[in-house]
């Protein structure tokens, strides 16, 4: 384990609406800043967000953490000479341009649905796609532009939401295939070499009848709903062939995207056996509760120990 060193939490105050936050530490040059604790709270007992747990988990770790936020270009300006944990510019630009990742991983031969970008207008699926399809923005994460009417069976649904997404969220849409089947979740944590961690299943096969089996926003932030209620993940016990391709898959696509330090893979298990990357998460949602603190968990590492070998890990690039 190093020594002391100084971090920062990086975080944007948006993301407090979505309670998402960055959580990835950031290792700095020694200067003087003063930590921005969290206000106290006058209500119940909220969960803490993702910058709170790895302030905390530093703390323990015997660093001395600071919150940051980013807000600006002037914030982000600053970055250029900090050591940071993460993927850098390339592998998060490869991460979020979703249509160009599927096509890297495709000539890496790992296998992603087919699909369409739609970029105004109409379009044709062409001869690789058929429906239902699922339209969902070329950019962007957190399942923003994504819900129960995603997956569409028909031309007119299909260029009406492609239509939705570019008018809403200024980005083009992706058309991909609707693979029906489980959702897998593959973290990978390290860089030399990285390691996938156990497989974790979003377990979706309680959802109220008719609406399509999708890690949606109803699923994940809509608290309120049925879908969200009814959903859990949780460690998978495959047969070991099967995990080990679902492994391997994860591994390919991080490698591929020139991703770094850690990431979560998200994978389509279909009734044949087929796997599918349908997503990459370069900076997942680092809290004790998701998905990759459980894989963590385990293989044997707490959730501070987690924070902390994200932190050597990074370092280890550094020197």
């Amino acid at each position: 384990m190093s020594g002391k060193l100084k971090i920062a939490v990086l975080y944007e105050s948006s993301s407090d609406n979505m309670t998402a936050a960055l959580g990835a530490p950031v290792v700095t040059p020694r200067k003087k800043h003063k930590a921005k604790r969290p206000a106290p709270r006058k209500t119940k007992r909220v969960p803490k967000l993702a910058r709170e747990q790895v302030l905390d988990a530093l703390q323990k770790l015997g660093h001395e953490p600071f919150l940051y936020s980013l807000e600006g270009e002037e914030s982000l300006l600053g970055l250029l000479e900090m050591r940071y944990t993460g993927s850098g510019p390339h592998g998060l630009h490869l991460g979020q341009d979703k249509a160009l990742a599927k096509k890297i991983i495709l000539y890496h031969g790992v296998r992603t649905p087919s699909f369409v970008v739609a970029e105004g207008g109409e379009f044709e699926l062409g001869e690789n796609l058929s429906f239902p399809v699922i339209v969902k923005p070329c950019s962007g994460g957190g399942s923003v532009g994504i819900d129960a009417g995603s997956v569409v069976h028909h031309r007119q649904e299909m260029l009406e939401r492609a239509r939705l997404i570019q008018d809403e969220l200024h980005c083009p849409a992706l058309v991909e295939q609707y693979v029906e089947g489980r959702e897998l979740y593959v973290g990978i944590l390290g860089n030399d070499p990285p390691v996938a961690l156990p497989l974790v299943e979003l377990d979706l096969s309680r959802l109220p009848e008719g609406m399509p089996h999708i890690a949606g926003r109803e699923v994940k932030w809509a608290t309120e709903t049925e879908a969200y209620k009814v959903t859990r993940s949780a460690i998978v016990d495959l047969d070991e062939q099967l995990a080990a391709r679902a492994r391997e898959a994860g591994l390919g696509a991080y490698r591929a995207l020139q991703l770094r330090d850690y990431a979560r893979i998200d994978l389509r298990l279909a009734a044949d056996g087929k796997l599918y990357v349908i997503d990459a998460n370069p900076n997942p949602w680092l809290v004790v509760e998701a998905e990759f603190a459980l894989a963590a968990r385990e293989a044997g590492r707490s959730y501070t120990e987690l924070v902390g070998e994200i932190v050597e890990v990074a370092l280890a690039r550094y020197s």
